[in-house]
């Protein structure tokens, strides 16, 4: 059984903290940027990041 996270970060950010995560037994599933009017440089932008990971059933 797989387990989901799913974190709203800076894109300028997004590097160390998928590094951190990936320390606990997390991986990326998927990425995406909004361009929806906010922060359009790499310090502001906003960014979801879906982590997944193995879980035992219980």
């Amino acid at each position: 059984m797989k387990e989901y996270k799913i974190l709203e970060v800076k894109l300028s950010e997004a590097e160390a903290r998928m590094n951190d995560m990936a320390k606990h037994g997390w991986s990326v599933a998927s990425t995406n940027t909004f361009f929806n009017g906010v922060a359009h440089t790499k310090a502001g932008t906003p960014m979801l990041i879906v982590f997944e990971r193995e879980v035992a059933e219980e």
